[in-house]
């Protein structure tokens, strides 16, 4: 048997140790477009402020792939496959053959066709590579303007505010991450990065981009110009289905595989956010760009790979993230259409802090907390298990809500069993 694996973070990983669970032996080969030992992307803000090195960014030591048995072939894009034929063609023309392969492409940023990175000075912030070459030009006194509001975009403006840089996001929607916050919780989050310095323009995006061969300033929708020296586009991401496009492989928004992520091609298999896995709250196919989700979709691809049993029950979309020491987590449905829904809210200005948690026919299907964050990990159990919450649900904002609040039979089992039964 031989594995073939595209892609070198968090679901490649996953379907790596997920294959030698079962087959210690048969030889693995794992291709990357990137030149790196896997590391892990939501640090690379961290790297550009400075506060981490390129070996603390690893996810995995670096004997990884000595020790697992795995030949690597980094710094050479995967361009096309011929799935009849089971082979993958790179860049530089080498064809790999396999009997089992796995597409962990993860994202690639969408850039709208008026921001294609064409000029000097325009970047993405989705890898390694981008943020050494923004550090080379991003010093004190410098500006930017970032166009987007969500993770990437805000992540990239806290790294840069930390290097002194005169940073305006440039954001569409009426707030910043409105993927994952309301409106209320919106407005403390973008109240703290102002205070570091952080300028906004929402309601708004890049109209054109000036300059003739380097960047020098963006025009807006308003009508406001605004001067640059460097220019981030961090709309957003989408799958990198770019391998399969044109093969048999089905694809929806994401490569489409059923409960063992397997696609509709036999010995063809996708994870991480490059694929759709069941989501649990919505109870659908959604692609689900969170790392732990990628994990485990690889690790239960390679299983099945390598000739294992192993189902991927599902998950849901949940971020647990800061900014400037201002914590947040949030997960699922954070702002409800529709009567079958209930919000249960609480906000605290003087505290900066903010709670929100989304009930459905009263089982938990989402929820906002900021800054004051230490109960989340009660209510993402919650959700996971699908708890109805009817008989305690007035206590789920309280500061000290526990397990003590839970009925006497509920709480018997989380405490002696760790969890809920099935």
């Amino acid at each position: 048997m031989k594995y073939v694996i595209v892609g070198n973070s968090a679901a490649a990983i996953g379907a790596v140790e997920g294959i030698r669970k079962v087959d210690k032996d048969s030889p693995i080969t794992l291709i990357s477009d990137e030149p790196y030992h896997t590391y892990s992307r939501p640090l690379i803000s961290y790297y550009l402020a400075g506060k981490v090195s390129q070996e603390k960014m690893y996810y995995r030591n670096e004997d990884f792939y000595q020790v697992n048995k795995v030949e690597t072939i980094l710094g050479v894009k995967a361009e096309g496959l011929d799935a009849a034929e089971k082979v993958v063609t790179l860049l530089n023309g080498q064809k790999v053959g396999y009997d089992k392969l796995l597409i962990a492409t993860g994202g690639k940023p969408f850039v709208p066709p008026n921001l294609i990175l064409q000029k000097s000075g325009m970047y993405s912030f989705i890898k390694l590579d981008d943020v050494k070459e923004i550090e080379k030009i991003a010093k004190s006194g410098s500006k930017t303007v970032i166009i987007g509001a969500g993770l990437i975009g805000l992540k990239a403006a806290e790294g840069l505010a930390k290097l002194g840089v005169d940073i305006t996001v440039v954001e569409l929607a009426n707030r910043v991450l409105s993927a994952i916050l309301d409106e209320e919780a919106a407005a403390f989050v973008q109240d703290n990065l102002e205070e570091h310095g952080i300028k906004f323009e929402l309601n708004t995006t890049a109209d054109k981009i000036l300059g003739e061969d380097k960047v020098s300033g963006v025009v807006l929708q308003n009508g406001k110009e605004l001067e640059c020296d460097f220019l981030i586009v961090a709309i957003g991401v989408v799958p990198n289905t770019d391998l399969v496009k044109g093969s048999e492989v089905k694809l929806n928004r994401g490569i489409v595989v059923d409960e063992h992520m397997e696609t509709n091609v036999p010995g063809v298999y996708a994870a991480g956010d490059v694929s759709e896995g069941y989501d649990t709250i919505y109870k659908q196919q959604r692609v689900l760009p969170i790392l732990p989700n990628a994990y485990r979709q690889g690790e239960n691809a390679g299983k099945n790979m390598a000739g294992a049993e192993s189902v991927y029950a599902g998950g849901f979309a949940m971020n647990s993230i800061g900014f400037f020491d201002y914590p947040m987590i949030t997960a699922g449905i954070i702002k409800p259409e529709g009567d079958e829904f209930e919000s249960l809210v609480q906000s605290d200005p003087a505290c900066k802090s903010y709670k929100k948690i989304v009930l459905r026919q009263d089982v938990i299907v989402g929820f906002i907390y900021l800054n004051k964050v230490d109960r989340a990990g009660i209510i993402t159990g919650l959700i996971s298990d699908q708890v109805n919450v009817s008989t305690f649900k007035q206590a789920l904002l309280e500061d000290d809500f526990g397990y003590i609040d839970f009925p006497v039979e509920e709480r018997k089992v989380r405490m002696l069993k760790g969890g809920r039964s099935a």
